[in-house]
């Protein structure tokens, strides 16, 4: 593609994406959908465009003013990905010298929010927690993440299938924790290989297969999985169950119980149940009151772990929004608590980094259920043979009772987890 129209391209899509309306990946895919002819290169050039955009947004609005031209072009001419030589080729001469005074810039001319290009009230419970730590993890913000996948147990093994990737000529590695993960480091096309379309592999964050490791359902238990959404946690728990026992899928999401389906029928489990809910107090949640051995509530969240992947998030969420999150996520966790019998596992869990959604839940749910036990993430996870487990956790009475996981720290999404058990 000629360098000027693919510049057209990209500026276009950084404005459909600007406007919030919908998550930038679905803005994405459906202007892929739109435009049928764009070739790899031109597609990974058009998306990294963008999602640079998102993640340097306050950096380059406040270096845009001093350009000439539509906004989403300046914009997608400060965030193009690809060689320099490229796209100065599509560039007016005023436009080549203004990229050259932005370029020359350095990181010490900066005032800190174009440094962290992170909303003012995000930063604040941030450094409370990191301290020190909060320029290495926005450093990390600012990079994509890697491709996580994990080899279904129920199918073949992780040196296997590592093998049959590497004869693909995929690199991958495993996983530091997950003794399921692989990871690659760029994004190849995963879905035509055998290892994809026979169920051996799916992608799914190390970080999200603790969770489900952490959940440690057995062959022949009655589980759930409360907030199932598209169940990349649900097959990892299923085939740790080895397509045993009996395994609901809960969501109030027809539409993301849906993209369960085809994954399911490649996964090999017959043991899953998916069944969409009207609410976490649906007469199907009720009728298996106090019959459950265990439930993973992943929890609806701001989804602020995830910024390496959907950096929109940090400008789509609101303090608000996560006022409303932290209503729900107390209802839904009190709700999915009823499920269990006497000696039952509940893990609560998000893929957020802010306390309120984490450890504040967690704590006002020990306070206001007595009959239930928190247990020691550190101590579950070393249980589960996982290396380094301490490094893992922190909090709680312990110091080390809840799973905290941050990218800069473990290479993961930012996750957090809290486990407990219903006393006899």
């Amino acid at each position: 593609m000629h360098p000027k129209v693919l510049l057209d391209a990209c500026a276009e899509l950084v404005r459909l994406t600007l406007t919030f309306e919908h998550p930038a990946d679905a803005v994405v895919s459906r202007f892929f959908r739109d435009n049928r002819g764009l070739g790899p290169r031109e597609r990974a050039t058009l998306a990294e465009t963008v999602y640079t955009v998102l993640r340097k947004k306050l950096l380059f609005d406040h270096m845009a003013p001093s350009g000439s031209g539509p906004k989403e072009r300046r914009l997608a001419i400060l965030g193009f990905h690809g060689p320099r030589d490229f796209l100065k080729s599509a560039l007016t001469e005023q436009e080549k010298k203004w990229l050259d005074q932005c370029d020359a810039v350095t990181v010490d001319d900066l005032m800190e929010r174009h440094r962290h290009n992170l909303p003012e009230w995000l930063v604040k419970p941030l450094k409370d927690q990191l301290g020190d730590g909060f320029w290495p993890l926005v450093e990390s913000l600012a990079q994509s993440a890697p491709l996580d996948l994990r080899v279904n147990a129920l199918k073949d093994k992780r040196a296997d299938v590592q093998k049959e990737l590497a004869k693909a000529g995929i690199k991958a590695h495993p996983t530091p924790f997950s003794p399921w993960g692989l990871r690659i480091d760029d994004k190849p096309a995963l879905t035509k290989l055998d290892a994809f379309t026979r169920g051996a592999i799916e992608v799914q964050d190390e970080g999200s297969q603790l969770l489900a490791l952490l959940l440690d359902a057995k062959r022949g238990e009655m589980v759930v999985d409360f907030c199932a959404g598209a169940g990349g946690k649900t097959l990892a728990i299923g085939a740790s169950m080895r397509n045993t026992g009996r395994l609901y899928a809960f969501d109030v999401s027809g539409h993301r119980l849906d993209a369960l389906k085809p994954r399911l029928a490649r996964s090999g489990l017959s043991n899953v149940h998916p069944a969409a809910i009207a609410h976490e107090r649906d007469d199907r949640v009720k009728r298996l009151a106090g019959k459950i051995d265990r439930v993973l509530v992943d929890a609806p969240c701001s989804g602020l772990g995830t910024l390496r992947r959907n950096p929109d998030l940090k400008w789509r969420q609101s303090p608000k929004a996560v006022e409303e999150l932290v209503a729900k996520q107390t209802s839904i966790l009190d709700s999915a608590a009823r499920l269990l019998k006497p000696g039952g596992r509940l893990v609560y869990a998000t893929c957020s980094i802010l306390p309120q959604e984490n450890e504040a839940i967690a704590e006002a749910f020990s306070a206001a259920h007595p009959d239930f036990q928190l247990l020691d993430a550190s101590e579950l996870l070393e249980q589960l043979k996982v290396e380094g487990a301490k490094g893992l956790c922190s909090g709680g009475a312990s110091g080390s009772s809840y799973l905290r996981l941050w990218p800069h720290l473990h290479q993961t999404d930012g996750f957090f987890a809290a486990i407990w058990a219903k006393k006899d």
